[in-house]
C-alpha cells in the first residue's frame, strides 16, 4: 500500500475555488480501482503552538492506494487531467510525498 500526502498551495485567495474543483472530482477518484482513501484536509484550529500550519492558502490531500500501478493509473486518468487543467491557473505550488509503511 502507498500513502500519499500532497501539499497544495493555491494562489492567494484561490484555495476555496481549488477545493471546490477538488471536491467535485473526489467521487471519480474514489471509484478508481485501488483507491482506498482520497480527501482534502486544512489546518485545524486551536491546536496550540506545536502545530505546524499549512497556511490559509494551502491544504493537504491524504490518499491511500493499493499499489503503485493503481496510483500511476490515477495520475494519468482523464478526470485528473481535467482537474489539473481546471486548477492550473489557481495553484501556486504543490509537493507530492509518496510514502510506504516501514
Amino acid at each position: 500500500m502507498l500513502n500519499i500526502v500532497a501539499i497544495i498551495k493555491a494562489k492567494p485567495g484561490m484555495r476555496d475555488a481549488v477545493l471546490e474543483a477538488f471536491n467535485a472530482n473526489v467521487p471519480a477518484v474514489l471509484a478508481e480501482d485501488g483507491c482506498i482513501e482520497y480527501a482534502a484536509a486544512v489546518d485545524a484550529d486551536g491546536m496550540g503552538g506545536f502545530q505546524a500550519k499549512l497556511g490559509e492558502d494551502s491544504f493537504a490531500v491524504i490518499e491511500k492506494w493499493e499499489s503503485k500501478d493503481a496510483l500511476m493509473a490515477h495520475a494519468v486518468s482523464a478526470h485528473m487531467k481535467a482537474y489539473g487543467k481546471k486548477t492550473a491557473d489557481m495553484v501556486a505550488d504543490k509537493a507530492i510525498h509518496i510514502l510506504t509503511s516501514v
